[in-house]
C-alpha cells in the first residue's frame, strides 16, 4: 500500500485540475527532476573519473562498511603532496653521484668512484650508458644545468661507431629507453630521436635468426647480431623480452613499422612455445624458437620478461589483450608453483625451479627456496597489474576497494603487497640494506639454526669468513620501485617511510666523501668494505624513483605513463597500425 500512496503523490504532484499551483510554482516543480537529472549526470561523471573522491564520502553518508582490500590498512590518511625536504635530499645525493662522473669519466660507459675513473664496455669505447640512462632523471629533477651539458655531449659527441660487441637487451633499456624517455620528457628535442632511430636501426640486424628471437650481442658499427658463446647462442628469456616497450615506442614516434614488427614477432614466437604452466625457462633457441630446459625464476634472466608481459598491455592503452591474457596465465603459474612461505613468520616469498634428472632418466623439477632482489620488482607490478588487468572498472580508487578487482586482481594485490613486505625484511641487516640473494628456511634443510636465522638467510654467510656474492648490495633499484607504485596505488604514507628508510641506509654506508656511490660487499658488516664500482642504473632507477616516491602523485601518473625495465617513462598511446598479433 505504501508504494501505491507513492505513486499517487508524485501523480499528483505533476498539476491536476484539481491542484491551486500558480504559474511559477508549476514551472519549478517541471524543472526540479532537470536538477536531479543534472546532478546525476555529475555524479556519474565524477564516479568515472575520480572514484576515490566520490565513493569514499558516499559510503560514510549512506552507512555503507568499508570496503577495503586484504593488506590494505584503514588507519591511515592518503597522501598525495610532495614531501619537498626529501625530495630535496634525494635530488642532492644524485648531484654527487653525477657531478662526480662528469668530473672524472663523462662520456665513458661505467664509473668507479673510489679510484676516481671510468671505464667502457669494449675495446672500442663507449657509448655513453651512463650519460644516456641519467638524463630523463635530470629533467624530471630540474636540474637544467646538468641536463644541457649531458644533452650537448649526446648532440656533440655520442658516436656508435664502435666496432664492439655490446648486450643488445642492456643497449636497448639504458641507451634507446634513455634517448626516447629523454625525447619525450624534453618536450621533444629531435637531438634525442635522432640519435634513437639511429640505434634502433643498428640493432636491428639482431632479429635475423631463424625464428626471429634476437642474438645476445650487437656490433653497433658492423650492425651485425653475435651470438654469446657464454650461453652457447641461446638468449635468455629477460633479454628476448625486453625490448618491446622501447621498440614500439620508436616505431610509433617514426612511423617505421619494421620496429614494431621485429619485436612484435618475438612475442608471437615465445607465445607459441609456451609452456603449459604459464612459467618460462630462463633461456630459449633462436634458431628454433623454443625454450630450452633451464631453470624457471623470476631473479636474473627471467625477471623483466614477466614485468614486460603487463607493460605491453598498459603502453597501447590496454588494446592488445593477448598481452592481458599471456599476463594472467604468467601470475597463475607463478601463484601455482612458486609463492612460498618461510618457516617461522610466514614470510611470502617466490622460489625457482631447477631442472635436474632422476635415477630413471626422467626430467623432475626442484624447487629452491632462493630470491634474488630482482625479483622484489614483483611486489609493485602485481599491485599495478591487480588495479589494471585484473580490475572491474576503469578508473579504481586509491586505495582500491573489494568490489572493484576481480578476484584474480585481489589475489595479486594481497600476493604483491605480502612480497613488499618479504622485501623489506631482508633489509634488516647491520646496514639496512638487503642483499642480492636470499635463501629461506625450509623444513629439512640441514641449515645450523645456531649461525642462521628462523626465516632467513644469506648463504655461505660464516663469522671470520670472505663474504660471499649473495651479501652485496649493488645500489639496486627493484625494493624502492615497488614501494613507488605502492605509494601512488594507496597514498599509505609508511611506503614513503621504507623508502627514507633505505635511502638514508644508502647515505650511510654507500656515499662517497669525494664523490659517487659505491657497491657494498657485505651488507651484513660494518664498517663496510666497497667494490669499486657505481652501476648506471643508481641514477636511471634507485635515485628517480624515490624521488618519484616523495612527488606529487601528479608527476608521471602511472595512468599515463609505462617506465621502463631501466626506469625510463614513456608516455601510453594509442597505436595506429594493428597490434597483438592476433
Amino acid at each position: 500500500m505504501e508504494e501505491v500512496r507513492v505513486r499517487q503523490r508524485k501523480k499528483a504532484a505533476t498539476g491536476s485540475p484539481n491542484d491551486h499551483a500558480t504559474g511559477s510554482e508549476a514551472k519549478s516543480s517541471r524543472a526540479f527532476p532537470k536538477v536531479y537529472v543534472l546532478l546525476g549526470a555529475v555524479l556519474a561523471l565524477a564516479l568515472y573519473c575520480c572514484p576515490a573522491l566520490v565513493k569514499s564520502p558516499l559510503n560514510q553518508f549512506l552507512g555503507a562498511p568499508a570496503r577495503r582490500l586484504p593488506g590494505v590498512r584503514t588507519n591511515y590518511v592518503p597522501t598525495f603532496t610532495a614531501d619537498e625536504a626529501k625530495q630535496g635530499a634525494v635530488v642532492e645525493a644524485f648531484k654527487h653521484a653525477w657531478l662526480a662522473y662528469e668530473r672524472d669519466a663523462m662520456g665513458d660507459d661505467e664509473y668507479h668512484p673510489i679510484s676516481h675513473a671510468g671505464s667502457n664496455l669494449t675495446e672500442a669505447g663507449g657509448i655513453g650508458y651512463t650519460v644516456a640512462d641519467s638524463i630523463d632523471t635530470m629533467i624530471i629533477m630540474g636540474l637544467e644545468d646538468e641536463y644541457q651539458r649531458a644533452r650537448a655531449w649526446v648532440a656533440d659527441k655520442l658516436s656508435f661507431e664502435r666496432d664492439g660487441n655490446f648486450n643488445t637487451f642492456e643497449t636497448t633499456i639504458r641507451i634507446l629507453g634513455g634517448l626516447l624517455s629523454a625525447y619525450h620528457l624534453s618536450g621533444e628535442d629531435p637531438v634525442f630521436l635522432e640519435k634513437a632511430q639511429e640505434l634502433g636501426s643498428r640493432i636491428l640486424p639482431v632479429f635475423e635468426t631463424e625464428s626471429g628471437l634476437p642474438l645476445s650481442l650487437v656490433n653497433l658499427a658492423l650492425r651485425e647480431g653475435v651470438s654469446d658463446s657464454d650461453t652457447n647462442g641461446y638468449i635468455s628469456t629477460a633479454e628476448a623480452a625486453t625490448l618491446q616497450l622501447e621498440f614500439r615506442y620508436l616505431a610509433y614516434l617514426t612511423d617505421d613499422d619494421m620496429f614494431w614488427e621485429k619485436a612484435e614477432n618475438v612475442m608471437a614466437v615465445l607465445r607459441a612455445s609456451a609452456m603449459p604452466s604459464g612459467l618460462a625457462s630462463i633461456f630459449v633457441d633462436p634458431k628454433t624458437g623454443r625454450y630450452r630446459t633451464a631453470p624457471i625464476r623470476l631473479g636474473s634472466r627471467g625477471d623483466s620478461y614477466y614485468e614486460y608481459l603487463l607493460k605491453q598491455y598498459l603502453q597501447t592503452n590496454q588494446k592488445e589483450h593477448v598481452y592481458r591474457e599471456m599476463y594472467a596465465d604468467a601470475m597463475t603459474g607463478i601463484h601455482t608453483h612458486l609463492v612460498k612461505r618461510g618457516l617461522s613468520s610466514q614470510l611470502l616469498y617466490i622460489a625457482e625451479l631447477n631442472p635436474e634428472r632422476t635415477q630413471n632418466g626422467e626430467l623432475g623439477w626442484r624447487l629452491t627456496p632462493k630470491q634474488d632482489h630482482l625479483v622484489c620488482f614483483l611486489g609493485g607490478s602485481l599491485m599495478l597489474g591487480a588495479t589494471t588487468s585484473g580490475a572491474l572498472v576503469h578508473n579504481v580508487s586509491v586505495p582500491p576497494q573489494t568490489d572493484e578487482l576481480a578476484d584474480q586482481g585481489k589475489r595479486d594485490w594481497l600476493t604483491g603487497v605480502e612480497l613488499i613486505d618479504t622485501c623489506m625484511a631482508t633489509h634488516d641487516t647491520q646496514t639496512g640494506l638487503a642483499p642480492e640473494i636470499a635463501h629461506f628456511r625450509i623444513l629439512g634443510d640441514g641449515v645450523d639454526d645456531s649461525i642462521a636465522p628462523a626465516d632467513w638467510y644469506i648463504k655461505g654467510a660464516r663469522p671470520d669468513a670472505p663474504p660471499p656474492f649473495d651479501a652485496r648490495y649493488i645500489l639496486r633499484p627493484e625494493t624502492i620501485e615497488s614501494i613507488f607504485i605502492a605509494f601512488r596505488l594507496t597514498g599509505d604514507p609508511k611506503y614513503r617511510d621504507y623508502g627514507w628508510a633505505i635511502f638514508q641506509a644508502i647515505e650511510k654506508h654507500c656515499r662517497i666523501p669525494t664523490g659517487g656511490y659505491a657497491s657494498v660487499i657485505n651488507v651484513d658488516q660494518v664498517p663496510v668494505e666497497y667494490d669499486d664500482k657505481m652501476e648506471t642504473f643508481l641514477m636511471s632507477e634507485t635515485l628517480k624513483y624515490l624521488y618519484l616516491l616523495f612527488a606529487d602523485s601528479s608527476v608521471l601518473p602511472l595512468s599515463e605513463y609505462v617506465f621502463n625495465t631501466e626506469a625510463h617513462p614513456l608516455p601510453v598511446f594509442n597505436p595506429t597500425m594493428r597490434t597483438g598479433f592476433s
